[in-house]
């Protein structure tokens, strides 16, 4: 049961990050991220519904460079149901020299899509999707953001082909 059940994970996994949309536009990133300064601790502020953070608050990811061209990745949550504390281990890897597109994986050989749509100039917040616009997460390097930059991303956000009104704004203790 155990192994059926990691089965259709991964199954819906690849299904769910190989998904395309030829409705929207091609969708476009930041011009360069300097990974030096992207790296550390930011906190979910809002995200679209997934199955592999279902039921999670205080959401934070931590990226950290394992060698020249490899991104760990340390993604946490707590249930909000059991207050459980989980942890999920992933890699990284920019596609490009901008930086602005990755790969991420956290069941390999499967890898998704990271693309860095908005980042502050001081590297305060940052807005990721993916080309298909399936996901996306409004991410800061605070557990709050403030509602004018907040407001910001929220009007340019339809402008990139993501519907606003499917985010879940994470819950920050």
């Amino acid at each position: 049961m155990k192994n059926i059940f990691k089965l259709l994970a991964i199954i819906s996994t690849l299904f769910l990050f190989t998904a395309c949309s030829s409705k929207n536009p091609p969708l476009k990133t930041v011009q360069k991220v300097d990974l030096e300064k992207y790296l550390g601790t930011w906190y979910e502020i809002a995200r679209y519904e997934h199955f592999f953070e279902k039921d999670c608050k205080n959401v934070s990811a931590n990226y950290s460079m394992m060698d020249e061209e490899t991104i760990k990745v340390i993604n946490r949550c707590t249930k909000i149901t059991t207050n459980e504390k989980k942890e999920a281990l992933g890699r990284a890897y920019a596609t490009d020299t901008t930086n602005s597109k990755l790969k991420v994986s956290f069941f390999r050989p499967f890898y998704g899509d990271y693309w860095v749509l908005m980042l502050d100039e001081k590297y305060e917040y940052a807005v990721v999707g993916t080309p298909s616009r399936e996901y996306l997460w409004i991410l800061a390097r605070n557990s709050k953001l403030d509602e004018k930059i907040k407001n910001e991303i929220l009007q340019k956000l339809p402008t990139l082909g993501f519907d606003t009104s499917k985010l879940i704004w994470t819950i920050q203790e």
